[in-house]
């Protein structure tokens, strides 16, 4: 495994090409994207630890999506299968995405908890669901100093796992060094991630202010809110679908590809 370096324009080719994959097979990436939430958000109804279980799910959805990209972009519809790629490249494989998964529910309940020294935990309560947000509460500036501290602390945290489910599925690298593997990498190839995180922004924006219009013109002709929250619903879920899609290509270019691929016949796109 070798890594790359790229020059910073590249953050608008993984944009590009995160939403081609995602247009190349729509229906199927979107049901993927659907069910990875759905298994997360049905694992916080497990008792006690309900919450832990989900945050761990998120780098194998993440790999779920990055895999799913990988085989839109070459061509092939993904399937809801790809739910059990972790489980698909043997027991040690297996075994690394799930302390993958706990480490990062650890490190991010670390970072909620340690906004709580902000506000005594009103951001953490809220966040996790335990207390519901009001405009008193969300005016607050103790609040507000725990959300941005979260914020803040999260990004670090995003870089550390950014690459780990690709780098423990695809090169078989321990949890531990594919968390720093993963940081180096992003912390090398800042530029690109600057300018893809712009790029993300833009899409984000301009599609929120086109959706705002539709919705508002579907209120002035009374067509009914039912029809205004469907249409954020579906976009919001399509945005979410498309940016995930775009993390196999960062993944791709920031590191020299397996010399095999990995059971399955699973690639890192191309």
């Amino acid at each position: 495994m070798k890594l790359q370096l790229v020059p910073a324009r590249t953050g608008l080719v993984w944009v590009r090409l995160g939403v081609r994959a995602f247009w190349r097979q729509p229906m199927a990436l979107s049901v993927l994207f659907f069910l990875c939430m759905a298994c997360m958000s049905l694992a916080t109804l497990v008792p006690i630890v309900g919450t832990v279980l989900a945050l761990a799910m998120l780098p194998t959805s993440t790999l779920v999506m990055m895999v799913a990209a990988a085989e839109a972009s070459q061509g092939r519809t993904p399937t809801p299968t790809l739910l059990l790629t972790a489980f698909r490249t043997g027991r040690e494989r297996m075994r690394a995405m799930v302390v993958l998964g706990l480490l990062y529910a650890g490190c991010f309940l670390l970072v909620i908890a340690l906004s709580a020294l902000i506000d005594g935990g009103q951001f953490a309560r809220v966040y996790l669901g335990a207390e519901s947000l009001t405009q008193e509460i969300a005016e607050s500036a103790a609040f507000e100093g725990a959300m941005w501290l979260s914020v803040l602390l999260y990004l670090p945290l995003s870089l550390l796992f950014w690459h780990a489910p690709g780098l423990v599925h695809w090169h078989g690298v321990a949890p531990v060094k594919a968390l720093f593997f993963s940081i180096v990498a992003c912390v090398r190839n800042l530029g690109a991630f600057a300018v893809y995180g712009l790029g993300w922004s833009g899409v984000f924006l301009g599609t929120g202010v086109v959706v705002s219009l539709v919705v508002t013109m579907i209120s002035l002709a009374g067509m009914g809110q039912g029809v205004a929250t469907t249409i954020m619903v579906v976009t919001a879920l399509v945005l979410a679908a498309m940016f995930f899609c775009s993390v196999v290509f960062s993944f791709r270019d920031c590191f020299e590809p397996p010399q095999a691929a990995s059971a399955g016949g699973e690639t890192a796109g191309g």
